[in-house]
């Protein structure tokens, strides 16, 4: 870009903000991150527990191969060596046994029909079911109504067995919801993209360092591009002056050509009053006091020995729905003595006015239901992290009230999972977003810009089918 350089100010470090922030930079822009937190990532970031003296994560975050714009911003920050790839999962019932979904040579959408034929934890009932159901998403994903998605499975046959051992695991996991307030279009998104479109799509990626070690990059990113991050800095109101915004921060001001703002709703919802009021704003306000949290609940075990060899896996039957070993995930970890592990329950509503030792004390009992070695490891330390606000409701007809990157004020840009951008509460929403409302800054800057990459195309017979 020639001449002067326009100042964009992104209000809000997680990734919607990183994303955006990183885009614009590169399309040389003069960028100016401000975060109220003294570290950047938002929800995805990392900690020393003042209790154990161990860095954690908020929460364990993880990623599929569909991921493509999510992957690009690795790609930016030079993280993409700081992901590990799984191309399979492993289902454990009560009593260890195992089985293991994963790709074959087949092409989609039967890449992994011979594992899921072999699988251990459906009945021939359950599998006929569970194909059956997921037959309705090989032409393409449901639209949204006021259906939730326990309806839609027993409209569609499924076993009781079915629901609780494959669709609630994986949906409870992948859009921290249960499964009645979840939208068939959000729940078809996930199993189409996933499952179905190719064996790609489908693979895991977890983090092998914290999360504020891996996002913690973009600051150096932006800083190397001729960008400022300022950390501690809350936004305490935004005004208009002449032909610039001003951002304003205690008695600082900010001024700036264009704003992002990259606030979880809560967040933007508590900003309005103090920002220009038209009836735009009004709307926005009365959509943004729609949306609902749902918590996500980690339990983080420290053992004197290893209490399994896995990675990590999905626990059936279970109030604990995975389990991450981290000490083989993160280098970090491994040469500490005994093991580390993490255990998550999504959409934990139940869990949140429990005590954190009625906590501990479940998750032990339900762990050695799997890995018996825990009745005789011991527990050497444990934390529990709550995430009351982990993620927004992905609930039947979110889209009506999510609205797009253009906000109510002419310059003013949003950005947030919670955003318009076909994704649910997800990291890849997040980034997408970021992305989106770079693209909008572009456009009114007259220089129009593309950041989203495209979408991972269908594998195999999938190529054939729409969307």
């Amino acid at each position: 870009m020639s001449g002067d350089k326009k100042t964009i100010t992104v209000v809000g470090g997680g990734l919607a903000g990183l994303s955006s922030a990183c885009a614009l930079a590169d399309a040389g822009y003069h960028v100016r991150l401000l975060e109220r937190r003294p570290y950047v990532g938002g929800r995805a970031s990392s900690y020393e527990h003042p209790g154990t003296g161990e860095v954690i994560d908020n929460c364990q975050h993880v990623l599929v191969g569909r991921c493509t714009n999510l992957i690009d911003l690795y790609r930016r920050l030079g993280a993409l060596d700081s992901i590990r790839w799984y191309d399979h999962f492993t289902f454990i019932e009560p009593g260890g046994r195992k089985s293991v979904l994963q790709p074959s040579f087949l092409p989609a959408p039967l890449h992994s029909s011979f594992s899921f034929l072999r699988a251990h934890a459906f009945s021939l009932t359950d599998k006929l079911a569970i194909a059956r159901g997921l037959s309705a998403f090989i032409t393409g994903i449901p639209q949204d109504t006021e259906e939730n998605f326990v309806h839609w499975l027993k409209r569609h046959g499924q076993t009781q067995r079915a629901i609780d051992r494959f669709w609630y695991p994986v949906l409870v996991s992948a859009l921290n919801e249960d499964l009645d307030r979840i939208s068939i279009r959000y729940a078809g998104k996930v199993f189409r993209e996933t499952f179905l479109s190719s064996a790609q799509a489908g693979r895991m990626g977890i983090p092998s360092i914290p999360l504020s070690d891996l996002y913690g990059r973009a600051i150096d990113y932006l800083v190397a591009r001729g960008g400022e991050v300022l950390l501690r800095t809350s936004v305490n109101a935004i005004e208009h002056d002449g032909d610039q915004w001003i951002v304003r921060s205690g008695d600082q001001a900010f001024p700036s050509d264009a704003i992002v703002m990259a606030l979880s709703f809560e967040a933007l919802a508590s900003l309005l009053p103090s920002m220009p009021q038209n009836t735009e704003a009004e709307s926005l306000a009365a959509k943004l006091a729609q949306f609902e949290h749902s918590p996500i609940t980690g339990i983080h075990l420290w053992f004197d020995r290893e209490i399994t060899e896995l990675d990590h896996a999905v626990l059936l039957d279970s109030t604990i729905q995975w389990i991450f070993n981290k000490s083989r995930l993160q280098p970090g970890h491994r040469d500490q003595q005994g093991s580390y592990v993490e255990l998550v329950v999504s959409a934990s509503r139940s869990l949140v006015p429990m005590q954190r030792q009625e906590i501990i004390d479940l998750a032990m009992r339900e762990l050695a239901r799997f890995f018996p070695v825990v009745n005789t490891a011991k527990l050497i330390k444990a934390t529990v992290v709550k995430e009351v606000r982990a993620t927004y409701s992905v609930r039947p007809q979110l889209d009506t009230i999510r609205p797009t990157a253009e906000s109510p004020w002419s310059g003013i840009f949003l950005a947030g999972d919670w955003v318009a951008t076909g994704w649910p509460a997800t990291m890849e929403g997040a980034v997408r977003s970021g992305y989106l409302a770079a693209e909008a800054v572009a456009k009114a800057m007259g220089i129009p810009q593309k950041f989203l990459v495209p979408d991972l195309p269908h594998g195999g017979f999938m190529k054939l089918t729409r969307g």
